[in-house]
């Protein structure tokens, strides 16, 4: 008899969980366009105010990726291994798997621009803008392992991000052609629907898609859509086109979550001081070892 009342406990209980378990999933997915986000100020686009961040492994190479000894490389006596100042990172350097965000698997690259993704692999430490702390660009900016922040309005958008205090004011007026290229380029805003459409160009060629050595030039346009898709995330896809270094435009996607720590908030991380001495340290009076 004890054994039996132990069971219908726990089949009470399982039965109990059950529809709970359900309502959540229903409620904070809509694979089937059913979710309806709450209206945002003014009370015509959806709210997207929060701080949001991307997991995964984008960050490290858009594409899908196998595990790798570090992020650069050299020929083994079986097998590549760290190249020789990447050495001491040990596993804190290596890179993980991922299943890679790029629709169609492969960035499309010209002969000659897949030449260069190659040589920045082969180069990592001495070329990815990300180890020298410049502004990461977009889309990078997204999917980095840092968070950001929508700040929405009425009629004014700003994001702001963790990793090196970057910033980005959304024109919701288009005011035509970004007068220089500079890190983070010009953004204008529209509404496709409850979908945030973000309109870059004006980017700076020397930036980079991920730590992976993917690049592009200063004829890049990106085009980003933001979409709830539950009242804790947000679809994020972004149409790439670059004629100079690919040979048609492309598309990624990944999911954004919102950060749901109690008193959660965007802090400093200025990182140009971290790599003062990386950049400045030679022209010291007295250089350090």
């Amino acid at each position: 008899m004890r054994i039996f009342a132990q069971l219908m406990v726990i089949v009470l209980a399982l039965s109990a969980c059950a529809p709970m378990t359900a309502t959540t999933t229903s409620n904070d997915a809509s694979s089937d366009g059913s979710y309806v986000a709450p209206r945002g100020p003014g009370g015509v686009h959806p709210d997207l105010n929060g701080i949001w961040q991307a997991l995964g492994e984008a960050h490290y190479d858009l594409e899908r990726h196998m595990a790798k000894a570090s992020l650069q490389v050299r020929e083994g006596p079986h097998g590549p291994i760290p190249a020789k100042r990447a050495l001491a990172f040990g596993a804190v350097g290596s890179v993980p798997p991922g299943m890679g965000v790029v629709e169609g698997g492969k960035i499309p690259y010209t002969p000659e621009a897949l030449i260069l993704r190659d040589e920045n692999q082969a180069n990592w430490l001495d070329r990815d803008p990300e180890v020298k702390c410049y502004l990461p660009g977009v889309p990078r900016a997204t999917y980095m392992p840092f968070p950001f922040q929508i700040f929405q309005g009425d009629n004014d958008l700003f994001m702001s991000y963790q990793y090196a205090n970057a910033a980005r004011n959304i024109y919701t007026n288009d005011p035509g052609e970004a007068p220089i290229d500079t890190w983070m380029g010009q953004s204008v805003a529209s509404w496709d629907g409850d979908t945030l459409v973000l309109d870059v160009t004006g980017l700076h060629p020397g930036s980079w898609l991920d730590r992976a050595g993917n690049h592009h030039s200063d004829k890049l346009h990106v085009i980003e859509r933001y979409t709830p898709m539950g009242p804790n995330h947000l679809l994020y896809e972004a149409i790439i086109e670059d004629p100079e270094v690919y040979t048609e435009p492309w598309k990624i996607s990944l999911p954004l979550y919102r950060r749901m720590e109690q008193d959660f908030q965007i802090l400093d991380f200025k990182c140009v001081e971290f790599v003062e001495e990386l950049l400045y340290g030679e022209w010291r009076r007295n250089p350090l070892d």
